[in-house]
Order: structure tokens, then sequence, then C-alpha cells
């Protein structure tokens, strides 16, 4: 094939403006520590009780492991696919495929799901600055169709700031970031101080936790809250340096870790488990109101709505990026790495992950058991997050094994931190696999059966190497050869006559 001119998908200025204040704030909106914690402590108690400060430290070291190991891998190859390119050159090109794909079903279905939540809380919010009708329409938080509407006008917002470039994202949710932890932290400092439930160092000992299964349950979900730091690690190429994904990355997960903590203990000084478990999505509302009066109270409301709508444009940028890379590998259709030749973000990509993640909430309002099965899968989405986790760790300890002969600390840090990493993820996976397929003797549509929640993981993946043969045998895809990603400074973009880029014109 003759060669194509190269040319860079983008203007440099706005491909490598990133720093690392830039990718902790895409890291730590990803993670969405307030929605966590406003949303999912009550979730966290049901399994680990009075010991859920102690579960989100125990599930923060394998974590840590994990970012550790794409931080290394990070520094061997910068590439906004991260464990989708790193893991195909590592492991094989189908795990590589399937690690990917999980980031981007998992992404859709967090952001369908997170559109209807967003909504919800926006209207929580106007009813409490006594706005409860417009137009005769009754703003209802308690309405599934009235949310997801909301939800779906915050959805097309968040898009567009992306498509318009990372770096004018980061700014907006640098903003939203800086008002949530404050008013986070000043609600939750107040708490510990004045709260009546007795402190106990129990709290932070796991070997407390009732039972295994608890344990494997509650270490999936905190794995959950966590999840989302490593989308700083999607924009390596729209970073100044490498190495700011990495650090952006890694501060963001421990600042992640104090919040989790604080949080947890605020909330167990003021409510005893009953009424954190009673009031569960609500929890943070709740703090609120138990520590203010009017209008102060709503604050933390304001800060969940601010974290909904970082969580929702952060999720697009990944996600989009993502698809990026699968697609100049040609594992992914063309149309998803036509980059804007002004903001230099794959816009076709980014309005198609907004489109398919717009529909699922729709479909979700007319048909029941749809919002069941959306509902059910964020549920099983800690198993699949914990595969892709997995999987790029053992990709680190694959990699760099010769480092086991290089000392004891490059030993440590390239090999054995990764390969115990993925163990206890893959490990907890398996458990809870078992225990889902044993906690139910009947198959039902609901979000609470077991053989329903492991069905959802299931034909994700099943989809997802449906997808790999295709790319492999139809469109004979060059990743499936030799399992390496493309290069993004190497690869080929000639414009089209619109100013596009066409699709690589690199043959199988």
């Amino acid at each position: 094939m003759p060669s194509a001119v190269q040319q860079d998908p983008g203007p440099p200025s706005m491909r490598r403006s990133l720093g690392v204040k830039d990718g902790v704030a895409i890291a730590a909106s990803s993670t969405a520590a307030t929605t966590s914690i406003g949303i999912g402590m009550g979730a966290l108690a049901a399994y680990a009780g009075r010991q859920t400060p102690a579960l989100l430290l125990l599930a923060f070291v394998p974590i840590l492991g994990i970012a550790l190991s794409y931080a290394r891998l990070n520094r061997s190859e910068p590439n906004c696919g991260s464990g989708y390119t790193w893991v195909g050159r590592s492991i094989g090109p189908w795990p590589g495929f399937l690690t990917g794909w999980v980031v981007l079903v998992g992404n859709v279905i967090f952001m369908a799901y997170t559109g209807a939540v967003t909504g919800s809380v926006v209207l929580q919010f106007l009813n409490k600055l006594g706005l409860h009708s417009v137009g005769g329409l009754r703003l209802d938080p308690a309405s599934t169709g009235i949310s997801t509407a909301v939800g779906l006008a915050a959805l097309v917002v968040v898009t567009l700031t992306a498509i318009t470039g990372v770096r004018a994202a980061t700014r907006l949710q640098m903003g939203l970031l800086i008002f949530e932890y404050a008013v986070l932290l000043i609600f939750c400092g107040y708490a510990l101080i004045i709260g009546d439930q007795p402190f106990s160092l129990s709290w932070l000992n796991p070997f407390e936790i009732d039972s295994l299964q608890a344990v494997a349950q509650g270490m999936v979900l905190a794995v959950f809250f966590y999840w989302g730091w490593d989308a700083a690690f999607s924009v390596n190429e729209e970073t100044r340096n490498s190495t700011d994904a990495a650090r952006g990355g890694l501060i963001a997960l421990v600042v992640m870790m104090g919040l989790f903590l604080v949080g947890a203990l605020a909330f167990q000084r003021v409510m005893s488990t009953g009424e954190l478990l009673h009031n569960g999505p609500q929890a943070l509302t709740f703090l609120g109101g138990a520590l203010a009066p009017e209008p102060w109270a709503s604050l933390p409301l304001a800060a969940l709505m601010c974290s909904a709508f970082a969580s929702l444009q952060s999720s697009v940028i990944p996600t989009a990026r993502g698809a990026l890379a699968m697609a100049r590998d040609r594992t992914l259709g063309p149309v998803w790495q036509r980059v804007h030749p002004r903001y230099g973000s794959p816009a076709v990509g980014t309005l198609l992950i907004m489109a398919i993640a717009a529909l699922l909430a729709v479909l979700a309002v007319g048909i029941p058991k749809l919002n069941d099965m959306i509902l059910t899968a964020v549920n099983s989405i800690g198993l699949t997050v914990a595969l892709y986790y997995g999987l790029t760790a053992l990709a680190c300890a694959v990699r760099f094994r010769a480092s086991l002969r290089a000392g004891v600390v490059r030993a440590l840090r390239d090999v054995v931190v990764p390969a115990v990493s993925a163990l206890t993820l893959f490990g907890l996976g398996l458990y809870l696999v078992w225990d889902y397929a044993t906690m139910s003797d009947h198959f039902e549509l609901s979000p609470d059966n077991g053989w329903f929640m492991l069905l959802l993981p299931v034909l994700f993946i099943l989809a997802g190497l449906a997808t790999a043969a295709w790319a492999k045998w139809i469109r004979r895809a060059p990743y499936f050869r030799t399992g390496q990603g493309t290069d993004a400074d190497a690869i080929t973009l000639p414009m089209d006559g619109d100013g596009g880029p066409l699709p690589s014109p690199v043959e199988g």
C-alpha cells in the first residue's frame, strides 16, 4: 500500500495542553467521591455494618497496586487506549480487546443510570429552592420520566463541553470539585466533632465483618467506589508529559481514599447502622438536615448535584477516547476515530456515546424490566471492573517480569505488587461469581436475583467476544496479529475535504 501523508489529528496546542492538575480533575470527577459517599454508603453498610471504614481501607490496598501498575505501564507506553493497549501487547489481543470492551460497555451503562440520578438530584435541589412545577408540569424527583428528561438535558450539556476539548471540560470539573469537596469536608468534619454515636476502633478492623461473603461482596462494591481514577490515563496524548497522567491518577486516588474514609466515619458518628441503611441514597441530604438549618442544609445536596454532573461528563471523556484507540486499530469501526479539526477531540465518538446512553435511559422509562436490567448492570459492573483492573495489573507483571532479576525494589514494584493485586481482584471476582450462581434457585428478571446478576456480565463478555471475532476475521484488524495498539503519534490520519480525518489507510 502506498503510504499516506502523516498528519496530526488536531491542533498540537489543543492535544498537548493538559497537566497534572487536569489529570487530577478528570480522575477525581470520574471517581465521583461525593456521589459515592452520598448515595452509596448505605449499600456498603449493608455488607460491612460499622466496619465500612475498614472495608474502604482494605479495598484501597489492591486498588493502589493496580494504580501503580497503570503508572508503570504508562511510563513504558503512553496511550489513550491504556488497558486495552497494554493487555493486548503483554497478554494477548483477545483479553486486550475485552479490557477495552468492558470499559466502554460499563461506562455507557453507568452514564444511562447516572443521567437519571443526576436529573433526580437536580429536581430535588429545585424543590428545595421552592420550584415545584413549570408550566403545569410537576417537578417530581421520584418521577422516572421527569428525572430522565432532566438527566438527558444534563448529558447533552456535558457532552458539548467534552467535545470542545478536554481542557475546557477540566476547567469546569475543577470548579465543581472545589465546591463539592469544600462542602463535603466542612459538613463531614463538623459531624466528626459533634456526632453523638461513640467512635470505636473496631470501625477500622476488617476482621470484625460478619462473614467472608460480606467481605467479598463489600470489597467488590468498594472497588466500584474507587472506579474512575484511571480516566486520567485516557488523556495521555493530550498531556504535556505522559507522566502527568500517572501523577494525576495517583493523587486523585489517594485523595478519594481520604474522602471516603472521612465520609464513612462522619456518617457513623451521626447515624446508627439502621439509620444509615434506612436513609440509603439520601444519606448525605439527611446529614445536611441533621447538622444545619436551611438554607445551609441544602449545601450537601448542591454538592451532590455538582458531583453527578462532573461524573457524567468525566464518563464521556475516557469512553470516547477508549473507542478512538480501538478504532484506529480497526477493532471498532472508523467512525469512532473521527477527530474534530479544531478541538482535537473525538467529537463523533463522543456524540455516539451520548446517543447510546440516552437511548438506554429513554428505553428504561418505557420498559420497566429494562430499568431493572440497567440497575442490575450497575450492581454487576463491580465484577467487570475487577476483571479489567486485574488484567491490566497482570499485564504489568508479565511485561516487566525481567525485573525479577534486577533487584528487590524493582521486582516488588514491577512484578510482585501488580501480580498480587491482580490475583486479589480475580479471587474476589471468582468468589462473587460463585456466590451469585448459588444465591438463587431460579432465574428472574430482578436486581436481586443471583442468576440474573451473573447473566449480565456474561452477556457483556460474550458480546465483546463476538465483536472481537468480527474485527479479527471480517475487518482483519492488525491488532489481532500483533496485540499491539497503534501509536497515536505515528498514525496516518489524512484530512478529508471537510477538514475531518479519514479512516486509517493501514490494511490488514
